[in-house]
């Protein structure tokens, strides 16, 4: 059996310069269209430095997903920390809940970033794997599980099944916005804020402790 190639780490610039500029050439010429060759061109690095650094064509792709990915996980962790501290109180909650959602909206779904993966996911869905998707998909609702666990053991929410009671704030905020309106940019349409307001009372009339108000 062949051995598996070492792929270098190299140099941090060449791999950004890498990465961006098949970032381009995926979202311009879709992924098939787009070889090597041109990718490195606009690059500026050989066509071997991309072989070494990547390994093959699909292997950067979803090293290009990957990384739009985690940039998104990044905002998501920073807005947490932001907005639901571990110093909330119970007359907070509501407002923190709803600041948190609306960035949420407008600064991660309404930015190029999101707007990149989505591309990418679904036009070169065939050409990635799988499972790999699915743990970046979750990653964003796990962080937002483990801020509401904490709660819980804080006592400013009854969440018996954390992971849950993410989905469903996804759900009743954002995602309605979503579902109803095409978009959940506040910026751009006023009629989001609302939803969210109201998607964030209901979590709480299910999820708040009882007693706290």
């Amino acid at each position: 059996m062949a051995a598996t190639k070492t792929l270098r780490e190299g140099s941090t610039r060449k791999r950004a310069a890498i990465l961006s500029a098949a970032r381009e050439l995926f979202l311009a010429d879709g992924f098939d269209r787009s070889s090597v060759d041109a990718i490195a061109a606009r690059a500026e690095v050989s066509k071997r430095t991309v072989y070494d650094y990547f390994g093959d064509k699909r292997t950067l792709l979803k090293a290009v997903v990957d990384d739009v990915g985690q940039s998104l996980i990044t905002t998501i962790r920073r807005t947490l920390d932001d907005t639901l501290t571990d110093r909330m109180s119970a007359a907070d909650l509501e407002d923190a809940l709803v600041a948190f959602a609306m960035r949420i909206a407008t600064d991660m779904l309404g930015s190029a970033e999101y707007a990149t993966l989505q591309r990418l996911v679904r036009a070169e869905s065939g050409n990635l794997e799988r499972q790999g998707y699915s743990d970046l998909a979750d990653a964003p609702d796990e962080a937002l599980a483990e801020r509401f666990a904490a709660f819980a053991a804080a006592g400013l929410l009854d969440v018996p099944d954390p992971r849950l009671a993410a989905d469903q704030f996804i759900a009743l905020t954002f995602g309605v916005a979503l579902d109803r309106l095409g978009s959940a940019n506040a910026v751009e349409d006023v009629r989001v804020r609302p939803l969210v307001v109201e998607g964030v009372r209901t979590f709480l009339r299910a999820y708040r402790t009882v007693g706290e108000s």
